[in-house]
């Protein structure tokens, strides 16, 4: 049988790591319509350098949000995405949501890449479950999982990240600050599973809904 020529050409990338600029599992939610977003993503590993990704946002309908990232390591440039997300709207399911993100994204020395993201999520006034099994490409399979219990103002839980072609696993003990609409605050601690793995890394996404 006989591939494609663009199957080959995928085949033949080299695969994608653990990415270092966006440590987050999408839940499913988006920008109002009309509704500018910015968040600041932190991530640093004991032996690497600090990691800073400025990510604004703009909702232009309900099912529909744009976005793109501006990714820095120690101050230096490292690239830039952009994004689209749609998701269902509000009110589809009282507990259920499901999206797909898609990025384009240019690096430096690295050249084209891109990411499909489906996104599972659900929810209810206690727990919150998501589930991302990313796409990249050049060509790898990087999931995101998350299970978080929610107690008045935070939320607590673990957050599993992988890079399967890289067999890098990392599980991240999470909290959340619930207690101010429009306001995120993500903090979490995660440790490598495996000798391919990173052994620490502190991430912290700083995010407010103008």
């Amino acid at each position: 049988m006989r591939w494609p020529a663009w199957v080959a050409l995928l085949a033949a990338l080299p695969a994608a790591a653990f990415d270092p600029y966006e440590i987050q599992v999408y839940d499913g939610t988006a920008d109002d319509p009309g509704q500018f977003g910015l968040e600041v993503h932190l991530n640093h590993s004991r032996s690497g350098p600090l990691n800073v990704t400025f990510e604004p946002s703009f909702g232009v309908l309900p099912f529909w949000e744009l976005g793109a990232y501006l990714q820095t390591s120690d101050g230096r440039y490292e690239g830039a995405k952009l994004r689209t997300k749609f998701v269902t709207p509000e009110g589809w399911h009282p507990n259920l949501r499901l999206g797909l993100n898609a990025e384009i994204a240019r690096i430096p020395n690295e050249g084209w890449g891109g990411e499909l993201r489906p996104i599972v999520a659900w929810e209810n006034a206690r727990f919150l479950f998501a589930a991302n099994p990313n796409i990249g490409f050049p060509l790898s399979f990087d999931p995101g999982v998350m299970a978080k219990i929610k107690l008045g103002p935070v939320a607590l839980g673990a957050e599993y990240y992988a890079s399967l072609a890289e067999g890098e696993h990392y599980l991240f003990e999470a909290l959340d600050l619930l207690a101010f609409k429009g306001v995120e605050l993500n903090a979490a601690i995660g440790e490598g599973l495996t000798s391919a793995s990173q052994s620490l890394i502190f991430k912290m996404i700083l995010g407010y809904a103008f």
